[in-house]
């Protein structure tokens, strides 16, 4: 059962980041790193924490690693250090099988956390009909954050059918949006919006290429000759693992101005100074393969992380990817909050 104040921030949408994992050279797990992590994004004012989910690398899973369950116990010993609210939404990453997701989130229930975000990735050979019943008996466990997770990072395309039949899974409470496409995202809201569950689902962009217009954009269907509307009400992103402190300031701004007539022609420009850089975050230009490096880089120069190192050997910058980096450091200034982690960086890196 989701706490009610947890549901009703889910509902009215929050900043969630997705949680890195801060690595040693020796591609170790750094706890001090980690919990410094943490902490920046506790200071920096956001609504929630997803933790184990694929900015953190899906591969903490790995027996080779095996640090899947010390991840999500470090997050939590952060926020509960930290005395957050009761409406702050705690998020654990879901991967697998049944067997397995059904397991991760039994630990996530068990150590505190609200919601599981269920990965469909590396299922492909489920039917959407096998997947829905995964997600009913993970629903049984804990609460679910369904999540459509665009195919270049391992993802599938699914059907309006499945959304629709998603949303009606009683325990399923918000549904992150993250196919990177128009026509996708289009079909789970209004999946969602001709569900019996409309006003029980929260829809949050995942869609890192386009934050700002999924933010502000009123969706509209008709539904038994009754005009609907929806919104995505948040976001939860691995772009938001980086620069967060401004992110919470622009999301407090468009929480101002998303339900007037007028959009400011400013916030569509901001939109896409941060699509530009995005695309150098994630690496874009070679089908996302440095995303994960891309963010660490960014937290490494902030001091935040020590390096850009992810647990498999080949996830790293891309040829080219570093002076984008550099690129859209130099040219949105106003995007980013180095002056507060300098400010509060030793703090965070108290052990």
């Amino acid at each position: 059962m989701l706490h009610a104040e947890v549901k009703k921030a889910l509902l009215q949408g929050a900043v969630i980041p997705a949680h890195p994992l801060a690595l040693t050279e020796e591609r170790q797990l750094d706890v001090r790193g980690q919990r410094a992590l943490t902490r920046y994004y506790l200071d920096a004012g956001v609504g929630g924490i997803a933790v184990g989910v694929h900015t953190t690398q899906f591969e903490i899973r790995d027996p080779e690693f095996n640090l899947f369950e010390k991840v999500l116990k470090l997050a939590i010993e952060e926020m509960n250090r930290a005395n957050v609210s009761e409406s702050f939404i705690k998020i654990a990453g879901i991967c697998g099988p049944a067997e397995q997701a059904i397991r991760e989130a039994k630990y996530a229930v068990e150590i505190g956390y609200d919601l599981g975000l269920l990965s469909m990735g590396g299922l492909h050979h489920l039917s959407e009909a096998e997947l829905l019943d995964r997600t009913k008996a993970v629903a049984e466990v804990i609460p679910v954050v369904g999540f459509y997770l665009q195919p270049a990072v391992g993802g599938r395309i699914f059907s309006y059918d499945f959304w629709k039949q998603l949303a009606e899974i009683p325990n399923v409470h918000a549904i992150k949006i993250a196919p990177f496409n128009r026509y996708l995202t289009n079909d789970v809201v209004r999946a969602v919006v001709n569900s019996t569950r409309n006003d029980e689902i929260a829809l949050y962009t995942g869609n890192d290429d386009s934050i700002i217009n999924d933010l502000l954009t009123t969706f509209r269907f008709q539904v038994d000759g009754k005009m609907v509307e929806k919104r995505i009400v948040g976001g939860l992103l691995g772009h938001w693992s980086v620069w967060t402190k401004r992110v919470v300031e622009v999301f407090r701004e468009l929480e101002v101005v998303r339900d007037s007539k007028h959009i400011p022609a400013s916030l569509l420009t901001l939109g896409q100074e941060i699509t530009d850089a995005n695309a150098a975050f994630f690496d874009a230009t070679n089908q996302f393969k440095g995303s994960i490096a891309g963010i660490n880089e960014v937290l490494r120069r902030q001091g935040i992380l020590k390096g850009n190192w992810c647990l498999l050997d080949h996830e790293s910058l891309s040829p080219g990817q570093l002076e984008e980096i550099d690129r859209v450091y130099r040219a949105y200034p106003h995007l980013h909050d180095d002056e507060f982690v300098k400010e509060n960086l030793s703090k965070w890196l108290e052990y």
